[in-house]
């Protein structure tokens, strides 16, 4: 053990060997090989050692652990004994401790619903099972700062956008907690001004757009697109056709279409801004909807399944363009090939086109070409854009 002796907070900083550290008094700070430290109070009753924790470092400051340790030695001086009798108020606290895996659970059930899909639900409850499952049999008032960097830093700089999410679904459900009564005090998940100055920085990256085709080279990949006949192809041929998210068509419903009216309505839970979106329809969108209907369809049937009947993976459109060799270009990429096209080889205006992606734009804007024919002029946006991909303008 290290000499006896008064602790610095400049000293403490410094402090990586591990260890037991005296601050008199009865009062320790422990340094373990992880890194990590936390308080002790260490004292003899009857021959006997006892040892008393108080808290991380990252949670306790150095003020806050010497008030504790004062507290405990005031308490063994009258005869009473802190550490038994924490241990009994743990043990009556038991038969009402919320666990953080339990409440979790619950509270996903709870807010679900406004959830934008259920890829989105799915996510949820998969990331903190795979990524925060320590923290699961811990209740909730006894997470401190220490268990969530334990829980970020294997994939902080790995998996930063997950441990991004995984850091804001945590601070969440804490803060549910907190706000039911079932904890107090700051939220360790917290980043500003916390976590932020604990975890490692992260390298800038540049934003990586998603590769996108030339739109003059559309007409010829078109063409051996439909030379395919896998229902992947199809899928991607109307995702283009519709200037469409892949998800938004993964997910499409004959429910959904109208074939006369030829408008696509898709609800706002499966929009990412979460507002209805209609699509018009092309002829070119329409005919190969109509190759598709079968007599025997109902409403909630999926417009594009596998042969058996179930949706098509996320993957299914990827495949198609890979195995077209297609290396350098995305699903989603389709979308700038037709944002491209219309800004350079159109007059129609950028707020129709950014309609018609579905975008969100400037809300004056945005009211003026909701109302009356903004439907019909991205109608006519749709059929040139068809038409393009065929390469058969129209006049």
């Amino acid at each position: 053990m290290h000499a006896r002796g008064k602790l610095h907070v400049r000293q403490i900083a410094g402090l990586t060997k591990p260890g037991v550290y005296s601050d008199g008094g009865g009062l320790y700070l422990r340094v373990r090989r992880t890194g990590s430290r936390s308080w002790l109070f260490i004292c003899m009753i009857n021959g006997k050692r006892r040892e008393m924790g108080l808290g991380s470092l990252l949670d306790v400051s150095l003020g806050q652990a010497r008030a504790k340790a004062l507290e405990a030695r005031q308490l063994f001086l009258e005869g009473r004994d802190p550490i038994e009798e924490r241990r009994e108020s743990k043990s009556i606290a038991a038969t009402t401790t919320v666990l953080f895996g339990p409440f979790t659970e619950a509270l996903i059930d709870d807010i679900e619903s406004g959830f934008r899909n259920e890829k989105h639900r799915k996510q949820w409850r998969s990331t903190l099972r795979t990524h925060a499952a320590r923290l699961f049999s811990k209740p909730v008032d006894e997470i401190q700062t220490e268990d969530v960097v334990e829980v970020l830093r294997p994939i902080w700089l790995e998996l930063p956008e997950t441990a991004s999410r995984v850091r804001g679904r945590i601070e969440r459900v804490l803060d549910a907690a907190k706000a039911k009564g079932h904890r107090s005090g700051e939220n360790p998940a917290r980043w500003r001004g916390h976590l932020d100055l604990l975890l490692p920085r992260r390298p800038k990256v540049s934003v990586e757009h998603h590769a996108a085709l030339p739109f003059i080279e559309l007409a010829a990949f078109m063409g051996e697109l439909r030379r395919r006949p896998a229902i992947a192809a199809r899928a991607l041929e109307f995702t283009i056709l519709t200037a469409a998210r892949s998800g938004e068509v993964l997910d499409a419903t004959w429910g959904e279409v109208d074939l006369r009216a030829a408008i696509w309505t898709v609800p706002g839970e499966r929009m990412k801004a979460g507002r209805e979106h209609q699509v018009p329809l092309s002829e070119v969108a329409l005919s190969l909807l109509n190759c598709l209907a079968k007599e025997s369809r109902s409403a909630s049937d999926r417009i594009f399944t596998n042969t058996d009947g179930h949706k098509l993976s996320n993957m299914a459109m990827s495949m198609v363009l890979r195995r077209m060799k297609c290396r350098n270009v995305t699903v989603h990429g389709f979308r700038s090939t037709f944002r491209d096209w219309a800004g350079e080889r159109t007059d129609f205006p950028r707020e129709v086109v950014e309609m018609a992606l579905a975008h969100a734009i400037e809300s004056k804007t945005e009211r003026a070409y909701r109302r009356g024919r903004a439907l019909e002029k991205r109608r006519l946006l749709m059929e040139d854009w068809a038409s393009y991909c065929a390469q058969l303008r129209r006049g």
